[in-house]
């Protein structure tokens, strides 16, 4: 996310060139918020990464990535449903759908102490 997040913050213009897209103000405004969007994840995730995660654990960090995996998931899968069969959008849905599934574990699972979380005993 963080690597993600640098590049559309700092690089919007490329993003749009390599994506055969035109560079309107308002289209690499939105890469840049994007960026800004996956930066704030990426500083959110690492600041949480010692912590017991999931049940009542540090719900708010599962909840957000949850949900951010998980519709960003189904957006890359109908567009994937509806034609758009290049290779890294496929990539990308495939990557996004295993994360949601990973964190819908992590929500609605009992944490297990001293396992990935690393977190203490309750």
């Amino acid at each position: 996310m963080g690597a993600l997040g640098l590049v559309a913050t700092f690089l919007p213009r490329d993003i749009l060139a390599y994506m055969g897209g035109t560079p309107h103000e308002l289209t690499v405004l939105a890469i840049q918020l994007t960026g800004a969007l996956y930066l704030g994840f990426a500083f959110l995730n690492w600041m949480a990464q010692g912590h017991l995660i999931g049940g009542i654990y540090s719900r708010p960090v599962a909840v957000g990535n949850f949900g951010h995996f998980t519709v960003a998931a189904l957006a890359l899968l109908k567009g994937v449903m509806s034609g758009q069969h290049d290779l890294p959008v496929i990539i990308a849905a495939a990557v996004y759908a295993a994360f949601a599934i990973a964190f819908a574990l992590v929500l609605f699972r009992r944490p297990v102490p001293g396992g990935p979380g690393k977190g203490e005993d309750p």
